[in-house]
Formats: structure tokens, sequence, C-alpha cells
């Protein structure tokens, strides 16, 4: 992999600590800002409304620019959002400055999605959205634990402090090592050519799985520190520990399917959304048994993060050579589950049903999901139209343009 596309993760892993953080914070924040859990809660389904909307708006935007030039201004409205959430006594404005940086994050995700895959050959593309994405994974392990060490000690907004000091830094990696033009300059990007190629059924399937996928790993995942403290009896101050392991379980989920998807996409969906679903029953049922409780914890992020460069490297598959905008929706269905997952979950919790059944919702949802990657694998390919030779020529990338799925 180029030293850019870890830098890439580097800066995924800044912004994911954000985007994660809260899962660990939300009693102090909702007794400081005195609202419920579940109204805190809302503030990760903004963050994911924010991403939703911000991903093919920003992607369409920045379609022409230097893709340097959009990482660095990303990078820097997300440092200043965090610096208006640390000051802002009040709920409402701190939701607004969390849907306004989660709008800028999403169009990192998408500019350093496309950016990452250009830089390697075609074979290599799921390797490259693991590391990417890894960086998120590695949020999870340092990061949230990190963050939720900070809010419990320092308060909730020295964590955000945090976060824009980390955004800064990332600025300085992409300033270094991401070069200021496209890698693909030769070609200039097309809005006519990405809408076309969003005609394709199975990619509009892979987003529902992308979506239903996440929402089954953020139903539970929103309420991991009440659901710990209150159900499973622990202390507030085993969280962060417990949310370790969860992100070590990821860290080997995504390499182990980082490896994989490339070669086994549909083997590698089916076996991890399955380990998801099977966990999900087993947390319901065992929540009040600590170890078993802590073990279902750590297989649930191993399982759920398996999943991720399948998802991502199936859409660049399915794009061909118009990835642009397939990319940005798809970092849209992520956070279509990353909105409808803390959303019922809440309503469940308000309904007095209590936190275990966080895991028969997840379960449900992953069975949904499975059931749209079975239908996914039984339609045909798509057929393509090889370009003509003048065009077909191996890219700067090492990527050719006709590779389809």
């Amino acid at each position: 992999m180029p030293i850019a596309v870890y830098i890439l993760g580097l800066a995924i892993f800044a912004q994911g600590t954000s985007e994660l953080m809260l899962a660990g914070l939300l009693p102090e924040m909702a007794a400081d800002l005195g609202v419920s859990i579940p109204d805190a809660g809302l503030l990760i389904s903004a963050f994911a409304v924010g991403m939703l909307v911000g991903a093919p708006v920003l992607a369409v935007v920045t379609l022409r620019w230097s893709r340097r030039t959009a990482l660095l201004v990303f990078l820097a409205l997300f440092a200043v959002t965090h610096v208006a959430g640390a000051l802002t006594p009040n709920y409402e404005v701190l939701l607004v400055t969390r849907v306004v940086g989660a709008f800028v994050y999403a169009g990192f995700w998408a500019v350093a999605a496309v950016t990452a895959v250009g830089l390697v050959p075609v074979t290599s593309r799921a390797r490259a959205m693991s590391v990417v994405t890894g960086g998120l994974t590695i949020a999870t392990i340092v990061g949230l634990p990190a963050g939720t060490v900070i809010g419990q000690h320092l308060g909730w907004r020295a964590a955000f402090w945090a976060v824009a000091v980390l955004s800064v830094f990332a600025m300085a990696g992409v300033l270094a090592t991401i070069p200021p033009g496209r890698p693909d300059s030769r070609r200039t990007p097309r809005m006519s050519a990405e809408l076309r190629a969003m005609v394709n059924p199975r990619l509009w399937l892979s987003y529902a799985t992308t979506a239903l996928v996440t929402a089954a790993i953020l139903v539970i995942f929103s309420y991991y520190a009440p659901l710990l403290t209150e159900e499973t009896g622990l202390p507030p101050g085993a969280v962060p520990a417990v949310l370790a392991l969860y992100g070590v379980g990821s860290l080997i989920g995504i390499t182990i399917g980082g490896r994989n998807a490339d070669a086994l996409p549909f083997r590698t969906l089916a076996v991890s959304i399955s380990g998801l679903t099977a966990m999900s029953v087993v947390l319901a049922v065992w929540t009040q048994v600590p170890v078993i409780a802590i073990a279902a914890i750590f297989l649930l992020g191993g399982f759920g993060f398996a999943a991720n460069p399948a998802l991502n490297a199936r859409v660049f598959s399915l794009a061909g050579e118009a990835p642009t905008l397939a990319t940005a929706v798809n970092f849209s269905s992520f956070n279509v589950g990353i909105t409808i997952g803390p959303w019922i979950g809440g309503l469940a919790i308000n309904a007095g049903a209590g936190y275990q059944v966080l895991g028969w919702l997840a379960a449900v949802l992953g069975l949904l999901a499975l059931g749209t990657v079975a239908l996914a694998a039984q339609l045909p390919l798509p057929v393509v139209q090889r370009p003509r030779p003048v065009d077909t020529a191996v890219m700067p990338t090492g990527r050719r343009t006709d590779v389809v799925s």
C-alpha cells in the first residue's frame, strides 16, 4: 500500500473518533446538557443525517476539484465544528454542529475512498479500503475508549477539543502525501457517466445490505455504555475497556475481511452477517452474564466489521469507471443504518422494553441483510461494452478500465 493510503486511514481515525466516542459519553453529556439519554443518543443520529446528505452532495460539488484540496477543506471545517461544539452550552447548537461536522466528514469519506482505490491495482481495492476503513476500527480501539476516559475525567468537551487537534494533524499528513492533482488526470469526471453507473439493481441491493448491516451494529453499539452498566452490571470505569475489546475484534474482523473480500465477496458477506446475527441473539439472551456479554461484544465487532471491505469493494466493481457518486451513495447507505439503528433502539428503550431487546432488533436486521445478499447473488451480471482500445490502456494507477465486477 502507498503511504498516502495509510495517511487517509489516519485522517479517518481522527474524524472517526468523533463519530464513535459519543457512545461512551452519553450519560455525561445527558447530565451536562439536561436531556435524557435517548435524547443525547439523537446526537449520534444527527451525525449520521449529516453524513447521509453530505456524501452525495459534496461528491458532486467537488467532482472536478483537486482531491488534496477537497480533503484539506473538509478536515479544516471538521475541526472548526468541534471547536464550536466544545464551546457551546446549548443542546440545539451542539446538534447543529454535529450535522455540519458530519456533512464534511462524509465528503472526506467519499473523496478519500476514490483516492485510495485510484492509487492501487484493481485486485487490491478491498485491501486499500480495509486500510482506510481500518482508521475507523483503530478509532474504536483507541479513540473511543480514550475519548470516554477523557470525557469521564475532564468532561466531554475536552474530548471534542482532542478531536479538533487530531484533525489538524491529519491535515498535515494529507498535505505531505496526497498528490495535488487527480490520480486519473487523463480522464475528466462527467456527471452523465456517474448517473449512468447508478442504474444497476445489484448496486442498490448492495446499498440495502450496507444500511441493514450498519443498523444492526449501531442499534446495540449506540447504547453500549448504559447496557453494560444497567443490564450487565459493570462499573462505569470498565466501559472503556470493554469498548476497546470491541475495537480489537473489529480490527481482526476488518483485516480478515479485507484479505478475502476481493476474491470471495459473497462468502465474506454471508459469514460475517451470519456471525453478527448469531452474536446479537447471544447478547440478547445472556446480557446479564458478564463473561458471555463481553465475549459477544468482542465477536460482534469482529463479524460486523468483516463485512465492510466487501461492501465497499463491490460498489467500486459495480460502478466501473464512474465510482465517485456510487461511492458517495454507499457512504450515505452506511449512514442510513447509523441513523435508523439508534432511533429504533431509542424507541424500544423509551417504550420500556429494556436494553436486552437491542440484541433482538439487531438479529432481525441481520436476517434482512442476509436476504439482500442472497437476492444479489441470484441476479445476472450486467453486460458492459468494452471501451475502445484507445481508452482501455492501463491507467496510471495500474487499474484496467474494462473490469466491472
